[in-house]
C-alpha cells in the first residue's frame, strides 16, 4: 500500500456529497379537470473539495407532482435541475407564504442581510455598518433565523457589541469617535478593561460569549436587540410567537460560569418568551434542560426537549408540549429506560426544524435505535409512537440509518445511508393511522460499495454484568378500590449492547482479514448502521472495521447510559474486548493475529486502555484527542462537570479538588498502564482543543518515549478537539492507514 493509492481511495470516499437541510414549496394546479399537487423540493448539499482543502456548499430542486386521485402519493418525480453552488452562507431562510429567500453572509469583513425574490435581489443590509450587535451565530446551538408572520421582520442571534462598558455609564466607546473629541476619561476605561477574561461556551464555540436576540425591520431598515433577556441567560434558538408581538427562545444560565455546550445536552436551560417591548417569562421548570422549540402549524402548540442538569452529558431525553394559550406543559414523550419492543429506545437527536404533520396532530422525529437511526411519528392524541421506515422493502437492510431534513404539507424528505451507501434522499406523504408509507428515492445512490456489513448484538456475560441494572420488579395486573388483586414479579434482563462490522466482500488474496477497531467518543454517542468516510476508505483499503457501540452509548435506553456512570476505563473497556471476541467468534475470515484499535476522544481513551490491557492482543493503535489522565484534564477541559460525573462523584459549581477525586481519577485513566503497552502508538492532536487538552496525548508520548516504545505524534496547531479541518482530516487519515498497514 502507498501512499498515493491511500490519497486516491479517501478522496473518493470523502469527496461523496451529504443532504443536510431540504425545503418543501407547494403549488395547486388543475390539469385536464383534474386538481393535482406540484411540490418543489430544494435541498442543500455539503461536499469536500480536497483540491481547496474546504467544503462546498450547493442546491439542487426537484419537482414532484402527486398521484391522480390520490393527493397524498407522488406520482411522478421529474429529473433535477443543475446543482448550483451556494456562497459561504452562514445563514438562510424561506419566508412561510411570499417565497422570499433571507441569507446572512460575509463579504469583504462585513456580515450582510439579503432579501431574494423570484426577480433578483430585493434588498441589501449592512448588519456590520448598522453597528446594534456584533457577529451573527450561525450554530446549531444558539443560532436560527426566523421570519414573522407578516415577512416583514427577521429574527436572529448575534453577539452583544464587545465595546459596551457598564462604568462608562452605558457609553459605547468606538474607534471612530475619537475624531469626535469623546472624553479620553472613556478612553481610559475602554483600554484598562479590553484585557478582561471574557468567558465563552467552550469547545467548537470560543467566539461565544454574550447572545442577543436580533430584529430587522425589513421596511425601515433598522437592526435592533431586544430588551429584557434576563443578565444571567445566554438566549439562543429563537422564534416567533403566534402574533408577530413577542419571541420564544432558549435561555442557558451562565453563571456563575459557562461549561462547554457541544455535546452536553445536560446544560440548565429554560423556554422564554420575550415581547417587543421587553417583558420575559420563563415557561418552564427551573433545574432543567430543555432545547428545540418547535411551533405547530396553527400556532397553538409548542414542543421541545427536555432532559436533566449534570449527570451524562448526553442522556435519553424526554418529548414536552407547551399550550401557549393555557402555558400548561405536559410529556408528550417519556425518557425510555430500555428499548421496547416496537424497536422505540428513546428520543436522543435534535428535532427537524420543521417536524409537525399539517394538522398539528403528530410530530415527526429521527432518533438513535439501538446500532441504527430511525425515523418515528408520535401521535399527540394517543401518544403512540410509530416506525416509518417500514414502508420500503427490505428498509433496514438497505438503509440503516435515516434522518429527517424536514416535513412540510405533510411532505417528508429523509436522509439515508448505510455503511457500504452514501447518503441520498427519499420522499413520501406521512400516512394516516392506517396507511402504510411509501417512499419514493428522489435519486439513486450515488454509488454502492462492494462491502458487507452486518450488525451484531452482544449480551455481556453475567461476571460482566451490571448488578445495578439487573432488577426485579413488580407490576400490579388488576385494581379494585385502589387495591391490587394480584401482582407478578418480572425480572428484567441485564444490559446489552452492539457493534456493526463492516468489511470486503472478498478477503484479499484468500488471507484471514486484518481487524481495525472502532471506537466512538462521547462516551454518550452512537455508531449508528450508516455512512461513515473513514469506515468506507479502510475497508476499500482490504480492512475489516468493527465499530463498537459499549454500555453507555445513546440507543439503548437511559438504563445503559447510566449503567457507565462510575464505570469508566472498566465496563467500556470489557464491552469492546468482549466485542471483539463476538465478531472473531463468528465470523473466520477475520485475522484475530492482526487486530489493531482507534478512535477520538473517549474512543482514544479506550483504545490507549486497550493495547494496554490486552498488550499481547492488539497490534497497533490510533488516537485522536485522547483521555489519557482524567486527573490532570481537571483543570483544563471545558465540561469539568463530566470529569466528576463519570467517575460517579457529584459535582457542584463551587468544588474543589481532593486527594480522593483526583485518585478516582487516575485509577480509571489509561496512564496507569502505559508501561504495559507494547503495540505502536500513532497520536493526533489539535493545539486549540478545549475539551481534552492536547496536553494529555503528550503526556502519553512522554510516557511511551522515555520506554523506547513505538510511539508517533502528529501536531495540528490551528485544529480543535474534532480535527474537522478538511487538510487535518486528510492527514489524519493517510497516517493512520499506513500505520496499520505498516504494523498489521
Amino acid at each position: 500500500m502507498e501512499a498515493r493509492q491511500v490519497t486516491s481511495v479517501y478522496g473518493e470516499v470523502s469527496s461523496l456529497p451529504t443532504p443536510v437541510c431540504a425545503d418543501v414549496r407547494e403549488q395547486q394546479q388543475q390539469q385536464q379537470e383534474e386538481d393535482i399537487r406540484v411540490f418543489t423540493v430544494t435541498a442543500g448539499w455539503s461536499q469536500t473539495d480536497a483540491v481547496r482543502a474546504s467544503r462546498l456548499c450547493y442546491s439542487q430542486q426537484w419537482t414532484l407532482i402527486s398521484a391522480s386521485g390520490d393527493q397524498r402519493a407522488v406520482r411522478t418525480v421529474l429529473p433535477p435541475g443543475p446543482c448550483v453552488p451556494l456562497p459561504a452562507e452562514l445563514l438562510s431562510g424561506l419566508s412561510p407564504v411570499g417565497g422570499l429567500r433571507a441569507v446572512v453572509l460575509d463579504s469583504g469583513g462585513h456580515q450582510l442581510l439579503e432579501i431574494w425574490d423570484h426577480r433578483g435581489l430585493r434588498k441589501c443590509l449592512n448588519l456590520t455598518a448598522l453597528n446594534k450587535h456584533g457577529g451573527v451565530y450561525d450554530d446549531a446551538h444558539f443560532g436560527g433565523l426566523s421570519w414573522s408572520e407578516c415577512e416583514s421582520k427577521l429574527l436572529y442571534v448575534a453577539e452583544k457589541l464587545k465595546n459596551t462598558n457598564e462604568s462608562a455609564r452605558g457609553k459605547v466607546y468606538d474607534t471612530r469617535t475619537r475624531a469626535h473629541g469623546r472624553s479620553n476619561a472613556i478612553l481610559h476605561v475602554y483600554k484598562q478593561d479590553r484585557s478582561v477574561y471574557c468567558d465563552d461556551w467552550g469547545e467548537a464555540l470560543t467566539n461565544r460569549s454574550t447572545p442577543a436576540v436580533c430584529v430587522v425591520g425589513l421596511h425601515s431598515g433598522s437592526a435592533d436587540v431586544l430588551p429584557g433577556v434576563p443578565a444571567d441567560v445566554s438566549p439562543g434558538q429563537a422564534l416567533w410567537a403566534p402574533g408577530g408581538q413577542s419571541v420564544f427562545f432558549i435561555g442557558w444560565y451562565h453563571e456563575p460560569f459557562r461549561l462547554g455546550l457541544k455535546f452536553c445536552s445536560n446544560r440548565r436551560s429554560a423556554l422564554f418568551q420575550l415581547s417587543m417591548d421587553g417583558h420575559c417569562e420563563r415557561l418552564t421548570g427551573d433545574n432543567l434542560s430543555v432545547s428545540c422549540p418547535r411551533l405547530s402549524p396553527d400556532g397553538s402548540t409548542l414542543v421541545y426537549l427536555q432532559g436533566q442538569v449534570f449527570g451524562p452529558h448526553n442522556q435519553c431525553l424526554s418529548l414536552q408540549q407547551l399550550d401557549v394559550n393555557s402555558r400548561k406543559t405536559s410529556t408528550l414523550l417519556d425518557v425510555v429506560r430500555r428499548p421496547q419492543s416496537d424497536g422505540f429506545a428513546g428520543v436522543y437527536e435534535a428535532l427537524a426544524s420543521s417536524c409537525w404533520s399539517a394538522d398539528g396532530r403528530r410530530v415527526v422525529f429521527s432518533s438513535a435505535c439501538r446500532n441504527r437511526k430511525d425515523l418515528f411519528m408520535v401521535d399527540r392524541g394517543s401518544k403512540k409512537v410509530s416506525p416509518l421506515s417500514c414502508g420500503l422493502v427490505d428498509a433496514t437492510k438497505i438503509y440503516g440509518s435515516w434522518k429527517l431534513l424536514t416535513i412540510q404539507k405533510d411532505l417528508m424528505i429523509v436522509c439515508c445511508s448505510s455503511p457500504n451507501t452514501p447518503p441520498t434522499m427519499l420522499v413520501a406523504f406521512l400516512p394516516s393511522a392506517s396507511e402504510a408509507v411509501t417512499w419514493l428515492p428522489l435519486q439513486e445512490p450515488m454509488m454502492t460499495f462492494d462491502f458487507l456489513w452486518t450488525v451484531l448484538d452482544v449480551e455481556p456475560p453475567p461476571e460482566e454484568d451490571n448488578a445495578n441494572y439487573r432488577e426485579m420488579e413488580t407490576h400490579k395486573e388488576g385494581f379494585c378500590s385502589g387495591v391490587a388483586k394480584s401482582c407478578a414479579l418480572v425480572f428484567l434482563a441485564g444490559l446489552t449492547f452492539g457493534a456493526i462490522s463492516v468489511k470486503p466482500r472478498s478477503p484479499h488474496r484468500g488471507a484471514p482479514t486484518p481487524l481495525v477497531v472502532f471506537i466512538h467518543g462521547g462516551p454518550h454517542s452512537q455508531f449508528a448502521a450508516e455512512w461513515n468516510s473513514t469506515t468506507a476508505a479502510l475497508v476499500s483499503l482490504g480492512f475489516a472495521v468493527l465499530m463498537v457501540n459499549y454500555r453507555g452509548s445513546t440507543g439503548f435506553g437511559q438504563d445503559g447510559i447510566l449503567s457507565l456512570i462510575g464505570h469508566i476505563g472498566s465496563q467500556d473497556v470489557k464491552d469492546v474486548q468482549r466485542a471483539v471476541l463476538a465478531a472473531l467468534d463468528s465470523d473466520t475470515t477475520l485475522d484475530p493475529g492482526r487486530v489493531a484499535a482507534i478512535g477520538g476522544s473517549h474512543g482514544g481513551f479506550l483504545s490507549c486502555h486497550l493495547v494496554a490491557r490486552y498488550p499481547d492482543f492488539y497490534k497497533a493503535c490510533a488516537a485522536r484527542n485522547p483521555v489519557i489522565n482524567a486527573a490532570t484534564l481537571l483543570g483544563t477541559s471545558d465540561i469539568v462537570d463530566w470529569r466528576y460525573t463519570c467517575v460517579g462523584l457529584q459535582y457542584s459549581y463551587n468544588q474543589t479538588p481532593t486527594a480522593e477525586a483526583l485518585a478516582a481519577m487516575l485509577e480509571k485513566s489509561p496512564i496507569i498502564h502505559a508501561a504495559q503497552i507494547k503495540a505502536p502508538v500513532l497520536l493526533m492532536l489539535g493545539g486549540r482543543d478545549r475539551r481534552v487538552s492536547p496536553y494529555q496525548g503528550l503526556e502519553l508520548y512522554k510516557a511511551l518515549k522515555s520506554r523506547a516504545a513505538p510511539v508517533r505524534l502528529l501536531w495540528f496547531a490551528e485544529d480543535g478537539h474534532s480535527l474537522s479541518r478538511v487538510d487535518t482530516q486528510a492527514q489524519c487519515f493517510l497516517n493512520v492507514a499506513l500505520w496499520l498497514q505498516q504494523h498489521l
